[in-house]
C-alpha cells in the first residue's frame, strides 16, 4: 500500500487514523497482534521495531527470546472491523539486537525460497493462487475433559434440521455445491466476505458455495507472487472469520469437521515466470505442459510424502484425505481425477493461464512455509530433471478406481496420517535445506511439536470407541 514512510504517515493524518495495529504470523500459522497509537508511528519505529517474546510463538528459547517487529509498509490496509480507525500492517520479525531478518519467520522463509529460485536461473518469479474453502456454523460447542470428550455444530442450511426449520430450505448431503438461494443462506455473508476483503486490497476472481451441504464455501482469489499470496492468505482467514463473527457466525477451516460431508482443503495453482513469459505452457507438450512444468510435477510428487508434513500438518487434515470425496489420495497427475495430488485444469488454455494445482494441502498449513516448501520441492525436480512419468507418477486421466487392483497397486498413495508424514519428512529434507531456505534446527522444531500433537490425540479415548467397545 506505501512506498515510504511518508506515504504512510500522510495518510494516517488525511485518514483520521488513530490506532496502527501491527500482525505477525507464528511457526505454525496463526496471526498475533500488537496495537499502538498513532502517535508513535513514526521513523524510530522502523529502526527499532516493537519489541515481543519469539519464545511464545515458536521462534526461540525461553533464555534468548527477545525479538522485535517492524512493519512492512507495503502490506497496509484499513481494519474493516473497527470503529476507531485502525491501519493493519503484516510485519517482518527481527533480532532484538541487530535488526537483522530473523532466519526462521515463515516470511522470511518463503523470501528466501524465491531468492535461490532466482539464483538457480529456473525463473525470476512463482506464481500462486490459493483456494479457501471453509465451513460456517451457527453454533459451536466442544469439551474435552478426564469424563467427556464432545463436539457439536449446527448450520441453517443442514438437512438434520429438517424436522425443526421452518423454512424448508435445506441442504442435502452433498449436495451443496453451486447451491443457490434460497437454499445458500449465506450467499449475502460470503458477499459481506468479498467485499471487504476487496477494500483492503485483495482481489477476489469468484464465491459461491461449495459441496458440503451444511454451510462449506469457497473464495479463490487470482494468481500472484509467493510472498503476497502468503500475505493474502493470512488476510482472507482473518477477514472471512471476523465478517462471519460480527453477524453471530462462526468459520473454520477445519480439513474434516463433519463425518460424512466433503473436506475442506486448500488448492495451490502454481506457475513459474521469467521475464514475464509462463515457463509451464508449451503447446506442443501433454496438457499444454512445458518440459519444465513436468520436471517441477515430477519434484512435487517425488517429494509429496514429506510435503504433507508441512502442507497438512494437523491430526484433522488425515480424517479429508480418504477415498470416496474427491480427495487427492494418489502421487500421481491428471488433468481430470481430482483423486490425483495434481490437477491440470481443462479450462486454463491461455500461454498465461497454463498451469497445475496440488490438491493435497488444507489451510491448516502456515502458507508462506507451504509454498516455500513446495517450490523447493519444484526446483528440485527441475534442476535434477525429474520426469514423472518415468518416475511412475502418470499423466493418469483415467477412472483409477476402476482399474484392477493389481494395476492400482502401482501408484503409491500419500501418507495417511500425521505422523507418517512427519515421519517422511523427518527423512526427505534435503531438498528444503538447500542455500538455508529451511533449517535442521526448523525442521526437528517442527516435527517434535506436531509429535506431541499426534501424541495428544493417541492418548485420548474417542467416543466412538465407546459405541463399538463398550459392551464387549
Amino acid at each position: 500500500m506505501f512506498s515510504n514512510i511518508s506515504e504512510a504517515t500522510e495518510f494516517i493524518q488525511k485518514n483520521k487514523i488513530r490506532m496502527v495495529d501491527l500482525k505477525f504470523c507464528d511457526l505454525w500459522g496463526k496471526w498475533h497482534h500488537v496495537t499502538i497509537a498513532q502517535s508513535e508511528f513514526h521513523e524510530n519505529l522502523f529502526n527499532t521495531g516493537i519489541g515481543f517474546d519469539g519464545s511464545s510463538v515458536g521462534f526461540k528459547s525461553v533464555h534468548s527470546g527477545d525479538m522485535s517487529l517492524i512493519p512492512d509498509l507495503q502490506t497496509g490496509f484499513v481494519d474493516p472491523f473497527w470503529e476507531i480507525p485502525t491501519l493493519s500492517f503484516i510485519c517482518n520479525t527481527v533480532e532484538a539486537d541487530t535488526k537483522k531478518l530473523f532466519s526462521g519467520e515463515p516470511r522470511e522463509i518463503a523470501r528466501k525460497a524465491e531468492e535461490f529460485l532466482n539464483a538457480s536461473d529456473v525463473a525470476d518469479q512463482s506464481i500462486w493462487g490459493p483456494e479457501f474453502e471453509f465451513y460456517v456454523f451457527s453454533n459451536v460447542c466442544y469439551k474435552n475433559d478426564t469424563n467427556t470428550a464432545s463436539f457439536q455444530v449446527d448450520s441453517e442450511e443442514a438437512m438434520w434440521n429438517s424436522s425443526t426449520a421452518s423454512h424448508g430450505h435445506l441442504i442435502a448431503p452433498h449436495g451443496g455445491y453451486h447451491a443457490i438461494p434460497p437454499k445458500d443462506k449465506h450467499y449475502w455473508l460470503r458477499a459481506q466476505m468479498v467485499d471487504n476483503l476487496i477494500r483492503v486490497g485483495i482481489p477476489v476472481k469468484y464465491h459461491h458455495h461449495e459441496v458440503g451441504g451444511p454451510g462449506q464455501h469457497e473464495i479463490e482469489i487470482p494468481l500472484m507472487g509467493l510472498l503476497k499470496a502468503g500475505d493474502a492468505a493470512m488476510i482472507v482467514k482473518y477477514i472471512t472469520k471476523m465478517t462471519a463473527n460480527a453477524v453471530g457466525q462462526s468459520v473454520t477451516y477445519l480439513p474434516k469437521p463433519l463425518f460424512g460431508e466433503a473436506g475442506s482443503g486448500m488448492h495451490f495453482h502454481q506457475q513459474l515466470r521469467k521475464n514475464k513469459k509462463n515457463l509451464f505452457y508449451d503447446i506442443a507438450g501433454p496438457n499444454l505442459l512445458s518440459q519444465t512444468a513436468l520436471y517441477y510435477i515430477g519434484g512435487l510428487l517425488l517429494h509429496a510424502p514429506a510435503l504433507l508434513g508441512i502442507t497438512n500438518p494437523s491430526t484433522n487434515s488425515y480424517r479429508r484425505l480418504v477415498p470416496g470425496y474427491e480427495a487427492p489420495i494418489n502421487t500421481f497427475f491428471s488433468s481430470g481425477n481430482r483423486s490425483a495430488a495434481i490437477r491440470v485444469p481443462k479450462y486454463a488454455t491461455q500461454p498465461d493461464e497454463v498451469r497445475f494445482e496440488f490438491r493435497p494441502p488444507d489451510a491448516t498449513c502456515n502458507p508462506y512455509l507451504a509454498m516455500a516448501a513446495m517450490l523447493m520441492a519444484g526446483i528440485d525436480g527441475i534442476l535434477n530433471k525429474i520426469d514423472p512419468t518415468k518416475a511412475g507418477f502418470g499423466p493418469f486421466d483415467e477412472d483409477i478406481f476402476s482399474w484392477p487392483p493389481e494395476r492400482r497397486a502401482a501408484i503409491k498413495s500419500l501418507p495417511g496420517s500425521l505422523d507418517e508424514a512427519l515421519n517422511a519428512l523427518d527423512v526427505d529434507r534435503s531438498f528444503l535445506l538447500v542455500n538455508g531456505v529451511f533449517s535442521n534446527e526448523l525442521i526437528d522444531l517442527w516435527i517434535q511439536s506436531k509429535k506431541k500433537e499426534v501424541a495428544s490425540i493417541q492418548l485420548r479415548p474417542h467416543p466412538y470407541e465407546f459405541e463399538m467397545y463398550y459392551d464387549l
